[in-house]
Parts: structure tokens; C-alpha cells; sequence
């Protein structure tokens, strides 16, 4: 794949991450074959530690394509992190927009600009406590609507053993040295959703369908099954309140019998 020019500001990125990433961890890049070599695209990626930003991104850096990640709008003020976000050209997400699909305007136009636009579909680290891909929010699914991109499902494990993420303490866990895996799928089959409005029920579904994708990918890298069922973090909150609130005196269910959630 031809080395596209980066420009300075993405290339100081690299220079100030990657030694130090080379050095602390081993890497496991698969599927780099499925990232297109041309034209915009969406990737889509599980989230499970507040070091995993940088696997994927040394993945995607290195796979010729840079990845345009979505951001909180807030970020984009604070001092050097700011500047370096501003600078590689990341895309700011107005949070406190009434419009979701005004929201990720500027992500729709990235990729009609032939970039790669990243989602964390999760929005979050993921609250599974076998550390499997939850339930998604919307985002990627309206763009993908609007857009009609390639959607690449992307899976990524060894950030959470070198940092856990909900872990008391924040150092690293450097030894034994982690393999930092990261695996790219071939693109999600979205052809039944063209031409359908982006209704509550069709954005739940092409985001499921999204997760799914992102679970398959992680189930063949830790080659293990995946449960049957997604877990929610708004039903499990909603089972945790029902004895407080006197709905129910029945005993709280395991986190993994919480699935489907609604839009975010």
C-alpha cells in the first residue's frame, strides 16, 4: 500500500508514541488486507482500556490510512493535547446538540473527503466484566446510513492486560510484556439498509449488527465464545434500582442476562 504524506503535525504524533510503544509492547497486526487502500471509510472499534487509542492507532498508522477519531468538543481546548487534536485533524463531537445527525456532520464529511473516520461504537471503556464488547450507541450506524461507506469492524486485546480498566491503581503493567493484537475484518454487509430512512428501530439494528461484527473479530483473537447475549448498562442499572424502587423483591440478575439498550 503507497505511504500517503501525513504531514508534520501527525508525524511528530508518531515520532513522540511509537518508540515507546515499540519498545514496551509486542504487536499482532491482522487483517490490514480489509482497510481499503482508497476513498473514506469507517472503522469501528471495541473499547476496553484507556491505552488501547494508541494500539489502534499504531495499527491504522501503520496500515497507510490515518485515522480521524471522534472526540468531546472539550478536548480539543486543553493546552498541548488540544493543539495535537486540532492539528491531526481529529473531530470534535458536539455532545450538547439536540441533532444527532447534525452532530457527526463534520464525521460525514470527513469520509465523503476520502478519510478514515473512527468510531468506539461503545462510547465508553466497556463495562462487561469479561471485557467483550457491550451494547453500541448510534453513531456510527447514522453515519454509515448517510455516508454509505465501508464499515470495517476492528477488535483489539493486550491494552486491558497492560492496563485494566477499571483497575484501583492507573500504572502500567509492563512484565511479562503484552502483545497488543489488533484485528481488522472484512467489511460489514449493510446492503439491506440501503435506502432506509434512519428510523430508532434501523439504527438499532445496523448497530447491532456493527457489534456483532466487532465481536467476531475479538472472539478469533482470544479464541474464545462470546456470550449470547450483550451486555446493557441501562438494564443492568435498571435490574440494580428495581428493589430500591420497589418494582420488584427478586434478586438482581448477572450482568451478562442484561442485553438490548436503547439509543444513545
Amino acid at each position: 500500500m503507497a505511504r500517503r504524506k501525513f504531514g508534520f503535525w501527525y508525524r511528530l504524533a508518531a515520532v513522540l508514541v511509537k518508540p515507546p510503544m515499540l519498545l514496551l509492547f509486542k504487536r499482532d497486526w491482522r487483517g490490514t488486507e480489509h482497510i481499503p487502500a482508497d476513498g473514506g471509510f469507517i472503522a469501528v472499534v471495541n473499547h476496553n482500556s484507556y491505552l488501547d487509542p494508541l494500539s489502534y492507532a499504531h495499527f491504522q498508522y501503520n496500515s497507510g490510512r490515518l485515522p480521524r477519531f471522534l472526540a468531546k468538543v472539550s478536548l480539543f481546548d486543553k493546552g498541548f493535547v488540544g493543539t495535537m487534536m486540532r492539528r491531526t485533524g481529529q473531530i470534535p463531537v458536539y455532545r450538547e446538540s439536540a441533532d444527532a445527525a447534525g452532530a457527526f456532520r463534520a464525521a460525514v464529511e470527513a469520509v465523503h473527503r476520502g478519510q478514515c473516520v473512527t468510531f468506539y461504537p461503545e462510547g465508553t471503556l466497556t463495562r462487561d466484566p469479561d471485557m467483550w464488547p457491550m451494547e453500541g450507541k448510534t453513531g456510527a450506524a447514522r453515519v454509515a446510513l448517510l455516508t454509505r461507506a465501508p464499515v470495517i469492524p476492528i477488535a483489539q486485546w493486550g491494552a486491558n492486560l497492560a492496563m485494566p480498566p477499571y483497575a484501583k491503581s492507573k500504572r502500567l503493567r509492563l512484565f511479562p510484556r503484552k502483545t497488543l493484537t489488533v484485528q481488522a475484518g472484512p467489511p460489514v454487509d449493510l446492503s439491506a439498509y440501503e435506502g432506509c430512512e434512519p428510523t430508532v428501530e434501523v439504527l438499532r439494528e445496523v448497530t447491532d449488527t456493527l457489534m456483532d461484527a466487532i465481536t467476531e473479530q475479538l472472539a478469533q483473537i482470544r479464541e474464545e465464545r462470546p456470550p449470547e447475549r450483550r451486555f446493557s448498562p441501562r438494564r443492568t442499572a435498571e435490574q440494580r434500582r428495581r428493589p430500591v424502587d420497589g418494582e420488584s423483591d427478586a434478586p438482581r440478575v448477572s450482568d451478562h442476562s442484561t442485553v438490548e439498550g436503547e439509543n444513545a
